[in-house]
């Protein structure tokens, strides 16, 4: 069984380590930093095995050639973006199959916020790592991808089972729960929900991982294809790609 563990750093980012207690297989998703991440692996006496990122903006990728140099670790990313992705040593692209220990992971292929963006879904474990591409209650903005790509994207994530947890690199529930609200006032489901996040962020408590299930039913941008959700925000139905298109270009200038 794959174990978990998310470590806060820089002002809202998650990086995630992540090991096998049984073959000691162990790394790291998306480091931002590298000193925390090593903290957590003296702890366990561990060292590292593989770095995997979804993306290459510098909050994903800053700390890989200086975890490489010190532990040696062979860096995965996306094939499509490998130039980008500094260090990589295993290039993956849709499909492909990654075993890290015990444990399978399949690469999917989630463009939108950057051209080559991937995740990770370790099915066994019931867990994403999906980088950018999606958060609890939002999704990334569209820096070098399309509304279309995207759609196809999140529509991907969408499709896994209800009890795949959602790991996320940023701590945006709350702003995200916000516009949610802001469009949909009357949702008393999400009402509650906005209630329990401000509790947990009260107390500093994380809001990753969420739960495709609920975010099934409270992500607006997993619903650009809800005609009783379109309809509720005022939107008028076109297609899944420009109701999308719209949501986020209200988020944008929330």
């Amino acid at each position: 069984m794959l174990l978990i563990k998310q470590i806060p750093v820089l002002n809202d980012n998650y990086l995630f380590m992540i090991y096998d207690q049984i073959t000691r297989t162990s790394g790291c998703v998306d480091p931002a930093v590298s000193e925390p991440l090593i903290n957590e692996l003296e702890k366990e006496n561990l060292g590292l095995d593989f770095i995997l990122n979804t993306h290459h903006h510098f909050d994903h990728v800053g700390a890989n050639l200086d975890l490489k140099k010190k532990y040696g670790c062979k860096i995965v990313g996306s094939q499509k973006d490998s130039k980008r992705i500094p260090g990589i040593d295993i290039m993956l692209g849709e499909g492909d199959i990654f075993n890290f220990g015990r444990s399978t992971c399949r690469v999917l292929e989630v463009s939108g916020h950057t051209n080559g963006h991937i995740a990770f879904y370790f099915k066994e474990d019931n867990c994403i790592f999906c980088g950018d591409t999606l958060f609890s209650l939002g999704c990334g903005r569209l820096f070098e991808g399309s509304p279309k790509q995207m759609v196809e994207s999140l529509s991907k994530i969408r499709s896994l089972p209800d009890h795949t947890k959602i790991y996320c690199a940023h701590e945006y529930t709350l702003n995200n729960a916000e516009f949610a609200l802001s469009i949909d006032p009357k949702n008393g489901v999400l009402k509650r929900k906005v209630l329990e996040i401000k509790e947990k962020r009260s107390q500093n408590i994380p809001t990753v991982p969420a739960l495709l299930s609920e975010e099934k039913k409270l992500n607006p941008f997993l619903n650009f294809d809800n005609k009783e959700f379109i309809k509720r925000i005022g939107i008028e139905d076109i297609s899944s790609t420009d109701n999308f298109r719209v949501i986020r270009e209200m988020k944008d200038k929330f």
